[in-house]
């Protein structure tokens, strides 16, 4: 594993910056996602993932590291390097800023999901996880059973390559 938390935290946003994009197009590809999208539901679709993976990749940092002070500062540098990244590639501040508060309320809405556990464990925290992406990616109203349960599982699997990144990483 990096020692120097900063240094991990920059190595995970790089990955996150390979890997998510890559998962939104399987996500895309699946057929779980309404196949008659315009452009603004499909930049809908990446605002949402983003946020979704970018959730997954604090709880792999948690995961491999525990829940301290090195990696309350890993969680930092990976949040410095991702914001910096979209703050380069925004339009104008007023996206900037409305990127980093999507960001902020899905982390509170994400976090409250994990906080509240479950009988089942974590499958059922993964599918709530799911549930909670997929209402925010599409209209509340549609019926998103399977992306729910494929959105969760992805993010499931985020969480656990980017853990496993930050181990092996040196």
């Amino acid at each position: 594993m990096i020692q120097d938390p900063a240094r991990r935290g920059r190595s995970l946003a790089a990955f996150y910056d390979a890997v998510s994009p890559r998962l939104l197009r399987d996500l895309e590809e699946s057929g779980a996602l309404p196949a008659e999208a315009d452009a603004a539901a499909r930049e809908r679709w990446r605002t949402e993932w983003e946020c979704f993976a970018l959730y997954a990749c604090v709880r792999g940092l948690v995961a491999a590291g525990g829940f301290n002070r090195e990696t309350g500062a890993a969680i930092d540098a990976l949040h410095e390097a991702v914001l910096a990244s979209w703050r380069e590639r925004a339009a104008s501040p007023e996206e900037f800023r409305i990127r980093s508060e999507r960001v902020s309320e899905r982390y509170a809405e994400y976090g409250a999901i994990g906080q509240e556990g479950g009988a089942s464990g974590a499958a059922s925290v993964t599918l709530r996880l799911g549930e909670s992406a997929a209402r925010h990616m599409i209209d509340p109203d549609t019926p998103a059973d399977s992306l729910a349960e494929l959105a969760g599982a992805l993010h499931e699997t985020l969480a656990e390559g980017a853990a496993e990144a930050v181990r092996l990483a040196e």
